[in-house]
């Protein structure tokens, strides 16, 4: 069974593969400060399965060694790690390639696999990345952003009397309590600003593809702008399958 891991900001996730069925998936809150030991007392009896090969995808390099070493000591098989080198099958237009995240890599060629291209591929999690995949199987480019996390998280860290809310859609603009009116600027503005950046995007490429998102903010941010054709919460990992098959993993 393949076991494919997406080593996120936020999160870690988890899918395993009997071939090209998800035979099970989860996720643990990443933390920097994992040993070996911490880590597989995180992970408890989720890998309740047999692993004949794994696949990673990593944002934090820094954990790199501590989920090699869960699988390699706990589960007897190899961890392969994306490479931005790589032959995915797209042309990558990134200078220099080496400084490309390797998960909007793998999201851009999941989703031109999954979905056909022309595409734009959105990740809405910690950061908000919107790339575009083109008729070509060419990454022409993309763009980075905050997520909606991180503004909650700054706008308390840098003032001295907003505290950081939950993020949660308010019934309307214009409230009348400092939480609800911090829930409005930040829910409202990261709209704003997604569909303003999207928007600028389809405009520069002059088309409108269709449009794929994943990522913990993607189901919030789908339903009320209606800009997202497909929320894929799986696009990453699926990614990786579909990597892992394509190399030879």
């Amino acid at each position: 069974m393949l076991l494919a891991i997406d080593i996120g900001n936020s999160s870690i996730k988890f899918g395993a593969y009997d071939g090209d069925e998800l035979h099970k998936h989860f996720q643990i809150p990443t933390n920097r400060e994992y040993s070996p030991e911490s880590l597989r007392s995180a992970v408890g009896d989720s890998i309740d399965f047999q692993i004949d090969r794994a696949i990673v995808c990593s944002v934090v390099p820094e954990l790199n060694f501590v989920v090699k070493d869960l699988i390699r000591n706990g589960h007897g098989c190899e961890t392969h790690f994306v490479a931005n080198d790589w032959d995915l099958g797209l042309t990558i237009n990134y200078q220099p390639l080496s400084a490309a995240g390797t998960d909007r890599l793998v999201n851009c060629f999941s989703a031109a696999e999954k979905y056909g291209v022309p595409v734009i591929v959105c990740s809405l999690g910690t950061a908000l990345t919107i790339d575009f995949v083109n008729e070509n199987r060419e990454l022409v480019g993309g763009l980075i952003a905050p997520g909606i996390r991180p503004l909650a998280k700054a706008l308390h860290l840098v003032t001295s009397q907003l505290l950081e809310v939950e993020i949660e859609k308010p019934d309307r603009v214009l409230q009348q309590n400092t939480k609800g009116s911090i829930q409005s600027g930040l829910v409202n503005g990261y709209l704003s600003m997604f569909t303003g950046l999207l928007d600028k995007v389809k405009a520069e490429i002059g088309s409108s593809p269709r449009v794929i998102a994943t990522g913990g903010s993607a189901a919030f941010v789908g339903e009320p702008t209606r800009s997202i054709d497909i929320v894929d919460p799986l696009l990453t990992l699926d990614g990786l399958r579909l990597i892992a098959t394509r190399v030879g993993v």
